[in-house]
């Protein structure tokens, strides 16, 4: 029989993190990928490597604490456990070879499938016996694929199960490489290339995990990355805030840790400054909000009520910033001001874990919360009017954020089963939304 735990993991379907990305900068014509069947035995080979790399190092955490307490006898159990582990690595690829039959593999076309012939793609539709389309649909569905230059995208973090999945939606009214940042329960940032359809591999990775076995030192953080944003005016500068307690600061042109910024506990949120590249914003699970120098890893602080959310830069008013808390309060603060915030508002009955800006219109701020409520505000004339709620039906919300080229566009993800993500133009209130 299943136990709870396993039900309750199975039943998740959520929506933890959203991000819009601007027009012009996906390519119009991504690329696809197309693996050879050379590129697939590897890819298949290399998966199992992988999967038994990580049963061996989580036996290696639960061992590395008995081999401390076992004093001098633990440099002859290495000894013996790196012997062990190379004898199976040795029948891993054994088996691997014995399982898919590699060593005759070009001989036997009637296996080259390995059991996912319902996922083949020919190479011409044509020989396909399944493609009954009218050959004048194939310029139809490459104009669908396609983008425009007034499109925008939508990455979407979605949990089910026990898979995080990564999407990209649009069309919806949106160079360089296009990578998109994404962070995990895992102390990994993977870096993707999302001008490219259909890869299944990240472009690289940020960090190694440590390996006293395998003599690997460790480089990033030891927990779950919790937070992540890049730097608008330097574009190979990457922020990471961690369940570790740290932020830090990734020099992507070499992939490697620039600076470590130490904080008292997790680091739920943070955020570059629009146009200071040395100025970084950071939201602390104690209840702490604080503007880091990055030069000299100096800081001012300001203590609020609750745990902190989110934490978001006014653009329009570059001396400004918000942060939200698990209280439900939203708070407005000066970055010159040591003391009190400029404005408080209690804006949910839960937390409040949606926080955004418009990015045309001043003042337009949306929050959204654990409580399902949806709301609108109006800051503008210095403290917060309440203009309109709704509850949108997708379960309690993780998280709002403001497209970046329509300035009444939002989009949300929750954790209703059914239905959690949403794309809102706030000027359907009108009509009763």
């Amino acid at each position: 029989m299943e136990n709870e735990e396993d039900i309750e993991q199975a039943s998740l379907n959520f929506i933890p993190c959203v991000a819009w990305i601007r027009r012009g900068v996906a390519k119009l014509n991504p690329e696809k990928v197309e693996l050879t069947k050379e590129e697939l035995e590897a890819l298949i080979g290399k998966t199992k490597g992988d999967l038994a790399e990580l049963d061996e190092e989580d036996k290696e955490d639960d061992e590395e604490d008995k081999d401390m307490e076992d004093g001098d006898d633990s440099a002859v159990k290495d000894t013996d456990q790196l012997d062990e582990e190379a004898a199976k690595e040795m029948d891993e690829d054994a088996k691997i070879e014995a399982e898919y039959g590699l060593d005759d593999y070009d001989d036997d076309d009637d296996n080259v499938l390995m059991g996912i012939e319902n996922l083949a793609v020919f190479s011409d539709e044509k020989l396909d016996p399944y493609v009954t389309k009218p050959e004048d649909e194939d310029s139809e569905e490459e104009e669908d694929f396609n983008l425009l230059p007034t499109d925008n995208l939508i990455a979407v973090g979605h949990v089910e199960g026990d898979a995080a999945i990564l999407e990209i939606y649009g069309k919806s009214p949106f160079v360089r490489p296009s990578y998109l940042a994404v962070g995990s329960m895992s102390p990994i940032i993977e870096v993707w290339d999302v001008d490219i359809v259909g890869s299944l591999e990240p472009e690289f990775r940020l960090g190694k995990k440590k390996s006293r076995k395998k003599k690997i030192e460790g480089v990033g953080h030891k927990d779950a990355v919790l937070s992540l944003s890049w730097n608008k005016r330097v574009r190979n500068l990457l922020a990471s805030g961690s369940a570790d307690n740290t932020v830090m600061l990734w020099d992507m042109t070499n992939q490697v840790v620039a600076s470590t910024l130490p904080h008292p506990e997790k680091v739920q949120s943070l955020q570059f400054h629009p146009f200071e590249i040395q100025t970084l914003l950071t939201g602390c699970c104690d209840q702490v909000v604080r503007v880091y120098d990055c030069r000299s890893e100096s800081f001012k602080s300001w203590t609020l009520e609750g745990e902190i959310e989110r934490v978001l830069w006014d653009h329009f008013n570059p001396y400004c910033f918000l942060a939200s808390t698990e209280a439900g309060y939203v708070y407005y603060m000066d970055a010159r001001n040591d003391e009190k915030p400029l404005w408080q508002l209690n804006a949910h009955t839960k937390s409040c874990t949606g926080l955004a800006l418009s990015s045309q219109c001043p003042g337009c701020l949306v929050t959204a919360s654990q409580d399902k409520d949806f709301k609108v505000w109006d800051i503008q004339s210095g403290k917060p009017n309440f203009i309109c709620e709704h509850d949108f039906k997708i379960g309690g919300i993780y998280v709002a954020t403001a497209c970046p080229d329509a300035p009444f566009a939002f989009c949300m993800g929750g954790d209703n089963r059914s239905e959690n993500f949403k794309v809102w133009d706030i000027r359907q209130s009108a009509a009763g939304l």
